[in-house]
């Protein structure tokens, strides 16, 4: 009787694992209408300018404007931006256009531009050159920091200060890891020591548990600044292996 008992708790516990794919495919997908999001992003929509007037053509952001790469961003951290900056519970403190324009869009209207966005240089995820032009910035009195150090940063923390690894939730040289952590890795110089310095003081403060804003808390200016010249040069890939990982299917890009 025992033994019968065992198999049919076998069988049962089988049934429902075949069961459980079905159901979870049956489910609503979210959707991301690619057109819809290429036209705000290029053209705007009623009072909402157009996306690429301060993040460019390209989407890969602007070091003189401040504005942030957003092509081959997580879709998933793009959407919760734009919600966060329609609901005020993140201020722009760049160009202080953003939480008047997340306002303009609908819940749709976000999950189209940050699926259209997402698509975006997708190949540029593995190019060899800094996103920024560190060298300009130099020229233009914009102090950069150390390149080594803060890879050191990214990839071991500082233990002694209780600084954790960037990449333990960012992924390898920070390519992002979804659906909560974005990919900080070839962002732009002046974006990522102007968001950190957000963290250190609690201007910025819509991260999930408060993580970004207890670890940036002991950050000095010099670590943001190496932290920042690292990154936005960090490939995604490390040699002998190219390939960047695929990230989870968080919506049907249509």
């Amino acid at each position: 009787m025992r033994r019968l008992t065992t198999l049919a708790s076998i069988f049962v516990g089988a049934a429902a694992l075949a069961v459980a794919p079905m159901t979870y495919a049956a489910a609503p997908a979210v959707k991301a209408n690619l057109a819809n999001g290429k036209k705000i992003f290029t053209e705007g929509k009623g009072s909402v300018p157009a996306c690429n007037s301060c993040h460019g053509m390209d989407a890969m952001g602007d070091d003189n404007l401040g504005t942030p790469r957003l092509a081959g961003q997580v879709s998933q951290f793009l959407v919760k931006q734009l919600t966060d900056f329609g609901n005020d519970k993140r201020m722009d403190k760049t160009m202080f256009v953003m939480n008047t324009n997340a306002k303009g869009l609908t819940p749709q209207d976000r999950r189209d531009v940050a699926g259209y966005v997402s698509q975006l240089g997708i190949e540029r995820l593995v190019e060899k050159n800094s996103t920024s032009n560190l060298a300009e910035l130099k020229a233009n009195g914009i102090k950069v920091g150390k390149d080594y150090l803060g890879k050191a940063i990214v990839n071991y923390g500082d233990l002694d200060r209780g600084i954790p690894a960037c990449k333990s939730c960012h992924g390898y040289n920070g390519r992002g890891r979804g659906p909560v952590y974005p990919m900080i890795n070839q962002q732009r110089y002046v974006y990522l020591t102007n968001q950190l310095k957000n963290w250190r003081d609690g201007s910025r403060a819509n991260d999930p548990m408060a993580q970004m804003q207890v670890v940036a808390r002991k950050l000095t200016d010099d670590d943001i600044k190496n932290l920042a010249t690292f990154l936005t040069g960090a490939r995604p890939t490390n040699l002998g292996n190219d390939h960047v990982p695929e990230r989870h299917a968080f919506m049907t890009m249509e």
